[in-house]
């Protein structure tokens, strides 16, 4: 099927131009000044004739009369005027059927694209620290730059996911000092993250007396920097246990990255850096460090060298910056990363224009989302409140294992079920609200099966499963549309043929909560339509046929939703 705005949208001007033959200046695309109208009474979608009284010297009134009296699309649909607005009222039957059609041929493809073939998009998302627990903050930017892969793989585009380690430091130069003083392998090994968090502790409440270690731990972080064999063992020792241990958590999630190329990685391509901006006279001397000059483009200085010529972020991100764009040729490189550092990325950003890399202002993109707090408390690892992401997860496993076992105790597999309905609520309802919102984390609301939460849009979906494994065989029987012709029907079909146009908001937005908004709503939309109409009647075998084809198109349609969100639909439930 054609895409339905714009198929209206070229009638439109088909119409203008019979009505207007010398109308000159219209818009190329009026499709974009379609809109939906605040009550379904009012019509399918409207057309504003406001933006044409200037190009035409008419009243949009009277612009919207003539334009109503000429439109003639009956396979299409009807127009009427209402004010200054052409409204339009779909041609139900038809509606029916091409939306149906398109939707069912294309499988759990509807919305797929070609749009992104050839095209390369860079995502840097979740970047844990080694020799630290995964905890509930590095929640949204993981489940945000998951959905925005599958989102742009699925519309066509080839995508490199980084996992842009925080593993360089003097931080890492005292974890070996204290490894070497109290720990052992095998404790380790069995300990993982956690006993390695113990060393790091013990060291700072020992340094706090004896500031001797704070020396011994800056020269094993020399020797890793030298690349001695012993401190670079023991580190990447260390980046293989938090690794192991954060592979857990990703696999619960159905997480994967191309890269696991973080901050160690571009350690020595920052010298090349470093002389590139001086070479290009960027570096200033600012109390014996280095600097790049932003105060014209009014940010603070952006700090390239230490007093002590160490590295900071800011150089090894222009570095991991180069590298990517000469080795993947990216269209778009997106930091998936907390508001909190916004000013960090616009600085990266500028420097990189300073330098010469005209790319920076378009093709890179800092996509900033909220906090995270946990039932009304925020986060904070000094006061104890912290949530490790793991135990987050088997917790909303085991709840949502309660509650199958109480509302569905015959389930045959109640685990594998309560697995896919709890991590799809913590995923859910970290995508539910637009990204740049903070979000409480509420057990509560997140595995409601009533509200709007995932178990409900996961339930739904099994719903639609159940009502197609029940029906009979109807195989050569052709569906009668006309038994769509309701408005609870209408809805729903509205809804998936806008779905394509959804996806792409959602990319071009960033904003994956549109999806999630979309399956919510063919949810709630689909439960309506059940409650009202009699899906399966032995008596209207044509009409169930259509109430059938309709029910397996939504099932599909949330079932994509749903896997573009990194979020599995159970079958049963």
């Amino acid at each position: 099927m054609s895409n339905l705005k714009q198929d209206i949208a070229e009638k439109i001007a088909q119409t203008i131009l019979t009505v207007y033959p010398d109308a000159q200046g219209l818009p190329e695309d009026l499709s974009g000044l379609l809109e939906v109208p605040p009550d379904p009474k009012m019509g399918d979608y409207a057309f504003p004739c406001f933006k044409l009284s200037r190009v035409l010297r008419k009243g949009p009134p009277v612009i919207a009369q003539s334009l109503a009296e000429a439109f003639e699309a009956p396979d299409l649909a009807r127009a009427e005027c209402a004010g200054g607005y052409l409204n339009f009222f779909l041609n139900r039957g038809n509606f029916a059927k091409n939306t149906l059609d398109a939707v069912l041929s294309a499988g759990d493809g509807w919305g797929a694209g070609e749009e992104g073939a050839g095209k390369t998009i860079c995502l840097d998302y979740s970047s844990i620290n080694i020799a630290k627990r995964f905890h509930i903050g590095h929640l949204s930017t993981t489940v945000l730059g998951n959905s925005l892969r599958k989102i742009f793989d699925f519309l066509g585009y080839k995508t490199v996911s980084i996992n842009h380690l925080g593993d360089w430091g003097t931080q890492f130069g005292k974890m070996i000092a204290a490894y070497k003083r109290w720990g052992d392998k095998e404790t380790v090994e069995k300990g993982g993250v956690d006993e390695m968090t113990r060393l790091y502790v013990r060291f700072n409440e020992e340094a706090a007396e004896n500031p001797a270690l704070e020396e011994e731990g800056r020269a094993w972080f020399k020797k890793i920097e030298d690349g001695d064999e012993e401190a670079l063992a023991i580190f990447h020792w260390f980046k293989d246990v938090t690794l192991k241990d954060a592979m857990r958590v990703y696999d619960i999630l159905g997480v994967k990255f191309d890269s696991y190329a973080g901050e160690s990685f571009y350690a020595d391509k920052t010298a090349a850096v470093v002389q590139e901006l001086s070479d290009k006279g960027l570096l200033k001397d600012s109390d014996g460090a280095k600097v790049v000059d932003l105060e014209e483009y009014g940010m603070p200085p952006c700090l390239i060298l230490k007093s002590d010529g160490a590295t900071l972020y800011h150089t090894r991100d222009l570095a991991a910056a180069l590298y990517r764009m000469n080795t993947y040729h990216f269209d778009q490189c997106l930091y998936v990363v907390a508001y909190q550092q916004d000013l960090h990325f616009r600085q990266l950003f500028k420097v990189l224009e300073l330098m010469g890399y005209d790319w920076a202002k378009t093709k890179m993109k800092h996509v900033a989302f909220g906090m995270v707090s946990y039932e009304g408390q925020a986060l904070s690892t000094r006061k104890g409140v912290m949530i490790y992401l793991d135990e987050l997860l088997t917790k909303a496993q085991e709840k949502a294992l309660a509650i199958i076992n109480e509302k569905s105790p015959n389930l045959e597999n109640r685990e594998e079920v309560a697995r896919q309905v709890g991590v799809g609520a913590v995923v859910y309802s970290t995508l539910q609200n637009g990204r740049i919102k903070d979000i409480d984390f509420r057990w509560d609301s997140a595995l409601n099966f009533d509200g709007e939460t995932g178990p409900y849009v996961q339930y739904t979906c099994a719903r639609c499963g159940s009502v197609l494994r029940k029906s009979p065989d109807l195989s050569g029987v052709t569906p009668d549309y006309a038994a769509l012709d309701n408005d609870e029907a209408q809805q729903l079909l509205l809804l998936l043929s806008r779905f394509p146009e959804t996806v792409r908001d959602a990319a071009d937005k960033y904003e994956p909560s549109f999806i999630n908004r979309a399956v919510t709503d063919l949810a709630k939309a689909y439960n309506k339509f059940y409650y009202e109409h009699r899906v399966l009647e032995e008596s209207d075998p044509a009409g169930t046929a259509a109430r059938l084809a309709l029910t397996k198109a939504v099932r599909n349609v949330i079932r994509t939703g749903l896997s573009l969100l990194g979020i599995e639909a159970p079958e049963r439930m």
